[in-house]
């Protein structure tokens, strides 16, 4: 009964989930949500890097659950293609490319986007995945993510979502084939991720919204709405050692903040924080 009641409920999700991102479509290439206008954003020449670098921003691809299947459409600005991997493809890839040739002295190359079964995957120390409430990786995948993270590899999920439990379920459930049993736990102020280049304090633990999320409001300021019955929560998989090896960035969007950091209409403090969370993990993925 228990399996009925969740294929019932991923059924629905799925019919939300498609809802949501005709909503969310509105907004690419410098589109309106709420009479919002991103003015500039997507315009200037595409930002060029070197074809080699020490990093390289990989964003894993990935099938979508056949129920969560998101159709053709816009990544942004000229990415596109199916599927939920691509959301915030290439701009946000660039944009923290950009970002972290600036702030640090990485050597920073072209970003790129691979799947597990690429075994370019073990050149790469840090991979970020989006929308991993809807991803459906097959039993060679699961394989092959136990062995990148074991082997060092730092994977980064973002823009998952609730108040229903159904993203989180799915994520959770496909990182226990990873790692059976093992916990996903809540970042600590302490932890040494949160301070090893940027420190983040508790202060620092709030909710970064998409572009969906912002308003203009009555007095012409960009109001920021965060989505009913949500709250922000920044957690973690450790391995044996107690070195942490997937961050989980839940109810909150740090791709949309580096995708729209050439936008000045979206909160200058949220894509300062987007970076800091990002570089961090870059630094310590990197160095631990």
């Amino acid at each position: 009964m228990r399996s009925r009641n969740f294929l019932i409920l991923l059924t629905v999700a799925g019919i939300l989930a498609t809802v949501a991102f005709a909503q969310r479509g509105r907004g690419f290439g410098g589109g309106g949500f709420g009479g919002l206008r991103f003015e500039g954003h997507d315009e200037g020449p595409k930002p060029t890097f070197p074809v080699n670098g020490e990093f390289h921003f990989v964003r894993l691809e990935y099938t979508d659950l056949p129920q969560f299947h998101r159709r053709f459409g816009f990544g942004s600005r000229n990415g596109e293609g199916d599927g939920w991997w691509l959301v915030d493809w290439p701009d946000a890839d660039e944009h923290f490319s950009q970002g972290t040739q600036r702030l640090t002295r990485i050597d920073t190359g072209e970003p790129r986007h691979m799947r597990l079964g690429d075994n370019r995957i073990f050149d790469h120390p840090w991979i970020y995945a989006t929308q991993t409430g809807w991803w459906g990786l097959t039993e060679a995948e699961i394989v092959r993510l136990r062995e990148y993270l074991m082997r060092g590899g730092f994977l980064v999920v973002d823009d998952m979502w609730g108040p229903g439990p159904e993203q989180w379920e799915i994520f959770t459930y496909t990182m226990n084939r990873v790692f059976p049993g093992k916990p996903i736990t809540e970042l600590a102020e302490s932890d040494s991720v949160m301070h090893v280049m940027y420190d983040i304090e508790q202060k620092d633990l709030s909710f970064i919204p998409g572009t969906r999320h912002l308003r203009r409001g009555a007095g012409g300021q960009v109001e920021v709405q965060q989505p009913y019955g949500t709250k922000p929560a920044w957690r973690a998989m450790s391995d044996d050692k107690g070195r942490m090896i997937v961050s989980v960035n839940y109810n909150t969007d740090i791709g949309d903040a580096w995708e729209y950091a050439d936008a000045p209409e979206y909160p200058e403090h949220m894509t300062a924080l987007a970076y800091r969370y990002g570089i961090n993990y870059l630094v310590y993925s990197m160095t631990h």
